[in-house]
């Protein structure tokens, strides 16, 4: 099938063999030892397969199987007619595929998905967001995930990426919260901290902190 696939398909014959592997292969998850790991460490920083259904797994290895030329517009078009577990597998494989800055618009589809396994197969434990996505694109990320209760600890380069306009959409989304009794996710302070002074928002980490007093 892979030799096939780097001999150059056709759109209906990649289509088949994206469908069919879940059959082929299982949903199981990816068991990996420490020292597989240490092993996607090396090949690709930053690169956490661990945990992965298998068929994820075996639908990234046949993408990039796919020849270079034409890769992104495959990409889109099967990103187009892919149901959530074909989502998720095509999204995980953002940091391993050919020229990832083409693909950033297609990114940026994952990122606006109502289904937050969707958002976070782009979102988390992935190098891609950090160094691929401007700083609009990653700003809204990280709003978005704390709009859909997803947790921003996984998200690589949260603190070296963090920036003075995250922290004024931040603050204002945490007022918003708190003017409607809503509550705010600790985790959007670390993001905040580093720039309150600068955004006037030294009374909100001062509030912030009040509240977590027992």
């Amino acid at each position: 099938m892979l030799g096939e696939m780097a001999a150059g398909p056709d759109d209906a014959r990649l289509d088949l063999a994206f469908a069919r592997l879940p059959r082929l292969v299982g949903r199981a998850p990816l068991t990996l030892a420490p020292a597989d790991e240490a092993a996607a460490e090396a090949a690709r920083p930053g690169w956490r397969p661990a945990g992965w259904p298998v068929d994820a797994a075996a639908r990234i290895l046949l993408l990039l199987h796919l020849p270079r030329a034409g890769f992104a517009d495959r990409f889109r078009r099967l990103r187009r007619v892919a149901d959530t577990a074909e989502l998720v597998a095509l999204f995980r494989g953002l940091p391993l595929y050919p020229d990832p800055e083409r693909l950033e618009d297609e990114a940026g589809e994952g990122l606006r998905s109502n289904m937050r396994p969707v958002f976070e197969a782009v979102a988390h434990h992935s190098p891609y967001p950090r160094e691929v996505f401007g700083e609009h694109r990653w700003n809204h990320m990280v709003l978005k995930a704390l709009f859909v209760d997803s947790p921003l600890a996984p998200i690589q380069g949260l603190d070296e990426r963090a920036n003075p306009e995250l922290a004024m959409m931040l603050r204002d989304y945490a007022r918003e919260r708190r003017a409607a009794g809503r509550p705010i996710s600790p985790e959007l302070w670390r993001c905040l901290i580093p720039f309150a002074q600068a955004v006037g928002a030294e009374a909100d980490v001062a509030l912030a902190d009040l509240e977590r007093i027992p």
